[in-house]
């Protein structure tokens, strides 16, 4: 990767990890913009739906009866009669929350360098001339505490946390990618942070760059 160009670096990460603050780290030593949860905000204002929803939503697997009912029927309460209760929502599918987070993913990337926290970023922007994919993982002990302590949730709380994002995260990556997002082959770089603090991890990835230029 050529940092004098224009360039991307995705951050892929799982939840509890650390992935985000050692991406928003990352960008602030490049000096680039750092993207993470003003995409979320956008699909928000997209689609008038709250951060929770849009999550569940692209996190289901493909459901075509329950996605064709959504999307033609004008009472969704009734159109997903015997649905499960998650499933209630007018007209959004994870293909319409994709199509959309994609485009905002590609004119991010136009717009100038930047680091990429996850939405699927390795795969949307596969044709980027100038990128880096990494995948940030942890072991699960260091997950759980990591979440009870940011998030202030009791042990219990954060392993169904962790199950629940995992699971969604991997199905949608799946459905749109058709690949695992613990595939290694999807990666520039796959770095394990257990035993590494924040700035560590920071300083292994900025070497890895430097590394990969030309």
């Amino acid at each position: 990767m050529d940092t004098n160009k224009n360039f991307v670096i995705t951050i892929s990460r799982e939840v509890g990890s650390g992935g985000r603050t050692i991406g928003r780290k990352l960008a602030e030593k490049l000096g680039v913009r750092y993207c993470d949860k003003d995409l979320i905000n956008k699909l928000v204002d997209c689609f008038g739906l709250s951060v929770g929803s849009i999550e569940r939503i692209k996190g289901e697997k493909k459901n075509w009866l329950a996605d064709a009912l959504q999307r033609f029927s004008p009472d969704p309460h009734a159109a997903a009669a015997g649905l499960p209760k998650r499933e209630l929502r007018p007209g959004v599918t994870s293909d319409d929350v994709f199509a959309v987070e994609s485009a905002l993913l590609r004119k991010l990337a136009d717009e100038g360098s930047c680091v990429i926290a996850g939405r699927s970023g390795f795969f949307v922007l596969k044709d980027h001339p100038n990128k880096i994919d990494i995948f940030i993982h942890a072991s699960k002990p260091r997950r759980i505490e990591r979440v009870m302590e940011r998030q202030g949730k009791t042990r219990e709380e954060a392993v169904e946390i962790i199950s629940n994002v995992d699971e969604m995260r991997e199905n949608f990556v799946q459905r749109f990618a058709g690949v695992s997002r613990y595939d290694a082959r999807n990666y520039d770089l796959v770095l394990n942070v257990d035993g590494l603090d924040t700035d560590a991890a920071v300083e292994l990835i900025l070497r890895f760059i430097e590394k990969s230029r030309g």
